[in-house]
């Protein structure tokens, strides 16, 4: 068994649109979105270890151990596979929590993925799947590792055409750690919005749903999304706070990165099709 540490990407993920259809019996919300991944995220740095232990390494700002999706991730994987070996994780935070870019999703698929591979653990990508959405919605998107049109409550994914999105992307974080919870449980926020198709995305005929009750109850998010909005259609992520708009290419972006208000922390980075996890992955393969 390797005794050194790997480094894992764990990239950032944003939703081209998010509609809200409706809410399920259960309480969960019936979803319309499209996942565009990033060539941007986190790093999860794992180390194998011998005794069945699963230990963080260093602090998580305001995720204690207990609530680490990391280690409830490893420790899923152990459940599934029994006589499975201990790890030793330290997660490189890149992304701002709250911000609508799926890190904690993230670095949770990354978890799975990576120490199925290192521990051998045979698991395929549907079974790692099922086991990423027990931690949350957004894991299986992370998983399969490519950008997806994701229904349901973000598990049901379908491939994403390349051209349903910019080449490029500014992100901008206002520092507004939104609540998702309180989002969804806003009275306020839109839950009849009808499907649509990806020709009306590429049409613009999309929105976020979630974006008016970011606006009204975090008022630096609407700051952001005004400044952007004169670079082109300003969005949000998911249920914020990080803001985006798209570019042709890195040029644009860059120059408009360069403008960015000093409060504020931003980055610009490029839409994927196959996540920088699983080109890591094959990699490794290959590598033996």
């Amino acid at each position: 068994m390797a005794s050194d540490w790997s480094a894992w990407p764990a990239p950032a993920k944003i939703n081209l649109f998010l509609h809200v259809l409706g809410r399920r019996p259960s309480g969960y919300h019936e979803l319309q979105t499209a996942f565009q991944l990033l060539d941007y995220g986190d790093y999860v740095h794992l180390r194998p270890r011998a005794d069945g232990r699963v230990e963080r390494h260093g602090d998580l700002a305001g995720v204690p151990a207990e609530a680490d999706l990391t280690l409830r991730a490893a420790r899923s994987l152990q459940a599934a596979v029994p006589g499975s070996p201990g790890a030793d994780i330290r997660v490189e935070k890149r992304l701002p929590a709250g911000g609508g870019l799926g890190g904690g999703s993230s670095d949770a698929a990354t978890t799975l993925v990576a120490l199925n591979h290192l521990w051998g653990a045979g698991l395929d990508e549907d079974r790692l799947a099922a086991l990423g959405l027990e931690l949350g919605a957004d894991v299986p998107v992370f998983v399969r590792g490519r950008s997806a049109w994701g229904e349901g409550v973000g598990e049901r994914l379908d491939p994403l055409p390349e051209d349903a999105g910019a080449a490029w992307y500014l992100l901008v974080d206002p520092g507004a750690s939104v609540s998702t919870a309180e989002v969804f449980g806003a009275p306020e926020l839109t839950r009849d919005s009808p499907a649509i198709k990806i020709s009306d995305l590429r049409a613009g005929e999309a929105r976020n749903d979630c974006e008016p009750v970011v606006r009204s109850r975090w008022p630096g998010v609407a700051e952001a999304l005004d400044w952007l909005a004169g670079f082109g259609r300003a969005r949000m992520s998911g249920t914020g706070g990080c803001c985006f708009t798209g570019f042709t290419d890195e040029g644009q972006a860059r120059a408009a990165l360069d403008a960015l208000p000093g409060e504020w922390a931003g980055f610009v980075a490029r839409a994927v099709a196959r996540s920088p996890l699983h080109e890591a992955l094959a990699e490794a393969k290959r590598a033996g």
